[in-house]
């Protein structure tokens, strides 16, 4: 069986998550949360890529690409609109904190046993901690993106005739 029919599964999973988990009034966010990591992951699976710290022998775009389309374009930003989606925002710090380690935790330990027991990624100078450290401040700079963009006082007109 061809390796590349478990990244399809990883596509569909995560089309069923995001449809699934995303509450109905929170898609907006959900959508911006899911571009604004799409934005970060790929250009930092870009990097780490071209640094060799971490290798993907098993990926759509071998050819035009060294990073993991699946893993960086979609399942990162996906988890990261639940994520954003889910947030408990009135909840106090402590919580909050368990909420980021919970999601970056849970998604590291995926990676490491994808890591340790498939060949869709090679840590070759890379370790667990870093993506989990990784993982920590992207969701940040996403969860800090999304409140901004929410939160924008939009720019008042002005009155005819008022300079």
């Amino acid at each position: 069986m061809d390796d590349r029919i478990y990244l399809y599964l990883v596509w569909g999973i995560g089309i069923i998550l995001f449809i699934s988990a995303v509450p109905r009034g929170k898609r907006r966010v959900a959508q911006i949360a899911f571009l604004f990591k799409q934005f970060l992951t790929w250009i930092l699976g870009l990097i780490v890529v071209e640094f060799d710290l971490i290798e993907y022998p098993v990926r759509f775009f071998a050819s035009v690409n060294r990073s993991s389309f699946t893993f960086e374009y979609f399942a990162y930003p996906c988890i990261c609109a639940v994520f954003n989606s889910r947030y408990p925002e009135g909840r106090s710090i402590p919580y909050k904190l368990v909420y980021f380690a919970a999601y970056t935790s849970a998604m590291t330990l995926i990676e490491w046993m994808i890591e340790r027991n498939s060949t869709f990624i090679e840590y070759i100078h890379w370790s667990w901690y870093w993506t989990w450290l990784s993982l920590f401040i992207t969701f940040g700079m996403s969860r800090a993106f999304t409140r901004w963009f929410f939160h924008v006082k939009h720019v008042p007109q002005q009155r005819e005739g008022v300079q």
